[in-house]
């Protein structure tokens, strides 16, 4: 499979071909429906693909710029959705039997916002049942493929954003992180996935999992690609009350400028100690070692930090993401939604229609989260993995206020092979380095950083910043992949 750059444009050459009239907003759907037919069969990153839809908009884009009508220089790009962000018209089944005959009647706000500027969905692509898991290998439907290595997973729980973009299917695609599940993909397949500021991205039209950890976010091909597009979703949102009224963060602008700089100059990053002990793969350490090098090069003075709670970031996660789910589950009964298994009565009925409609980790999950939520563990559980995480968020708070953005690892190892981890705590494991960051709600970014030399798979390595500190984040990991390159 041809991964080369050539064949993984980013959105201002698309933009540019289809100003310049080199391509249509129709030749380019089709050349997406190609490279589908081409790659996706391997691949198995989409569940579905509604091509009478994508054409329709594609006319329409072409209309619109043939009459100097262009919604913006993006209108006609296609950008790939996963299937837990609702589009109107389309299934939006999270992977799941449960939720399989679901048609979403209207639109998420991210999707309209990027409709808005002509961006074309493009798509429904596979996940990790209902976001739970770090492998795709739990989607009900199919396993996806990681493009570089089709014996290894995309990571998860959006591998199928991923790998779309990792193949040069799409440009871009939307993800959702709850715990990593952004970032960690990201890196096994080789793209830019942005986790940004919680509540930054309205929720509205994304089915929950973790109401207080979602948020979705971009996976693309350049960090200013990424920037481009969450300039574009961001913004308070009436039909979200968890949405951030705060003042646009204007991210494209500086991470054009930081590609174009290329200096970390001024810039403080950190190192926190916690995530460079030992139990890194030799071959991520190493592009660890090459990036924290590459960054002094550029400029940017190196300090040392600590986030003393991190070591209890993996069970504070574990907590409030199961009990969260737990409740936000429950809805989900074959009654108000999904696939009715009838039984002898109503709670047969609710037994049949979620014991054969959920998988094993989403089961799995829901009992942790009942369980913690139960009369006599709340407080021993719940209550007390609430306090930590405050804890957590106070390690990032001190934290910058020594540096301006932190250096790590966003995974222990490259992307593993299937069933290799078969243990769902050595799954759970393989989030050690992004879950805290949701804990915390502030931003991150994973960037292509280099190849594990043992498996010859792409190593990400993440840049985090405060709350609402996305230009400057994807400022400075813009500049460091223009150096990279």
């Amino acid at each position: 499979m041809d991964l080369s750059e050539k064949n993984r444009r980013t959105l201002p050459q698309i933009a540019a071909d289809l100003k310049e009239k080199k391509i249509s907003a129709v030749e380019l759907a089709k050349e997406c429906f190609s490279k589908l037919d081409e790659r996706d069969n391997t691949v198995k990153a989409f569940l579905s693909v509604d091509r009478d839809a994508v054409l329709a908009a594609a006319e329409e884009a072409d209309k619109r710029r043939a009459s100097g009508n262009a919604l913006s220089d993006y209108d006609g790009i296609p950008v790939g959705i996963k299937d837990n962000i609702a589009v109107r018209g389309e299934t939006l089944s999270c992977a799941s039997k449960l939720l399989k005959p679901v048609v979403s009647p209207y639109d998420a706000t991210a999707v309209s916002r990027l409709r808005a500027k002509g961006f074309i969905p493009f798509g429904r692509l596979n996940m990790d049942e209902f976001a739970m898991g770090s492998s795709c290998e739990n989607s009900a439907f199919q396993k996806t493929c990681n493009p570089c290595d089709t014996d290894r997973v995309p990571g998860g729980s959006s591998g199928g954003s991923a790998a779309a973009v990792a193949a040069g299917i799409v440009p871009a695609t939307l993800g959702s992180d709850t715990g990593g599940s952004i970032r960690q993909p990201a890196s096994f397949c080789g793209t830019v996935g942005l986790k940004p500021t919680y509540g930054r991205i309205s929720r509205y039209g994304l089915v929950a999992f973790a109401s207080s950890l979602d948020q979705i976010g971009p996976l693309t091909n350049s960090v200013p690609d990424a920037a481009a597009l969450l300039d574009i979703m961001s913004g308070v949102d009436s039909m979200d009350s968890t949405s951030l009224d705060a003042a646009a963060p204007n991210s494209l602008e500086a991470a054009l400028a930081g590609a174009s700089g290329r200096s970390l100059k001024g810039v403080k990053i950190g190192l926190p100690e916690e995530y460079f002990a030992s139990g890194l793969a030799s071959g991520v350490d190493k592009v660890m070692q090459n990036s924290i090098e590459l960054v002094k090069s550029m400029g940017a003075e190196i300090v040392k930090v600590s986030l003393p709670h991190t070591k209890y970031a993996v069970a504070v996660y574990y907590i409030v993401a199961t009990a969260e789910a737990s409740a936000n589950l429950a809805r989900f009964d074959g009654i108000r939604y999904g696939d009715r298994k009838e039984g002898r009565d109503l709670i047969d009925t609710y037994f049949k229609s979620r014991g054969a409609g959920f998988g094993d980790e989403v089961k799995r999950r829901i009992l942790l989260g009942t369980y913690v939520l139960s009369s006599g563990y709340y407080d021993a559980y719940y209550l007390r993995a609430q306090k930590v995480r405050t804890l957590i968020r106070r390690d990032f708070e001190e934290a910058y206020k020594k540096c301006d953005i932190l250096l790590t690892p966003v995974t222990p190892n490259a992307a593993f092979k299937f069933g290799e981890k078969s243990d769902p705590l050595q799954m759970y494991l393989s989030d050690i380095f992004t879950i805290a960051l949701n804990l915390s709600g502030d931003c991150g970014v994973s960037v292509p950083g280099g190849i594990d030399d043992a498996t010859g798979m792409p190593v990400g390595v993440q840049f985090l910043a405060p709350a609402l500190g996305e230009a400057k984040l994807l400022g400075a990991a813009s500049a460091f992949e223009a150096a990279l390159k």
